[in-house]
């Protein structure tokens, strides 16, 4: 019997066509979202090397408890996220959507974690402008400390929501049969966005929590 042929959008001539448009559309996209990120750690890294004794006396605030198990989990997803690409990969419908869905509890207990962590930071008096009490020398640098923090973690955790819900809209997709072996480039795309995110994280957590951490 001849084999399935792959389904592809009428703009485009082959299967292999759309997909390197996909996934050079998607790398192009995530390399401005490194720009974008690797700009903020450029300031935060100026920060930390010009108000180095600031820095430090505010990051010893944050805690590792937070952000140690919400990395942990993000690595999580990151695996199950790779087993739902390989599932749409082979064509296994259940596996794949049970795959997403774990990812996507890993995403929200992401977010849960980081909504006790901001809550944590908000009784403690620590929020700029808003709420910020400062006991130690130098509270101006202090806060800027904080600034950026929120900024960083804040826009990784509107990414994470993004993710999510892109995440559903993929299970609802494979769920429906509309993601298969022969065209599964949506949960690819979706994958190495997820992924971007997790790497994200993988890069703040260190930079926020452990360096200069007693």
């Amino acid at each position: 019997m001849p084999e399935p042929a792959i389904a592809h959008a009428h703009q485009f001539e082959s299967a292999e066509q759309q997909r390197d448009a996909d996934t050079l559309g998607m790398w192009t996209f995530l390399a401005t979202e490194v720009l974008f990120f690797g700009g903020l750690i450029m300031c935060y890294t100026f920060g930390r090397f010009s108000y180095p004794q600031a820095f430090e006396a505010a990051s010893h605030h944050l805690y590792v408890g937070y952000g140690g198990p919400n990395t942990a989990i993000l690595l999580c997803s990151s695996f199950t996220m790779a087993l739902a690409v390989r599932s749409a990969q082979l064509g296994r419908r259940k596996a794949l959507v049970g795959f997403l869905i774990a990812t996507i509890l890993f995403g929200l207990g992401f977010l849960v974690v980081k909504g006790f962590e901001y809550h944590t930071d908000y009784v403690e008096q620590l929020v700029p402008r808003w709420r910020f009490h400062w006991e130690g020398a130098d509270a101006g640098h202090a806060e800027l400390f904080f600034w950026l923090y929120f900024v960083l973690t804040g826009l990784h955790a509107i990414h994470v929501t993004i993710g999510v819900g892109l995440l559903t809209v993929v299970a609802i997709l494979g769920w429906r049969g509309r993601i298969t072996a022969e065209n599964h480039m949506t949960a690819e795309i979706t994958g190495l966005y997820w992924h971007f995110v997790d790497i994200v994280w993988v890069f703040l957590f260190p930079l926020l929590y452990l360096i200069g951490h007693r």
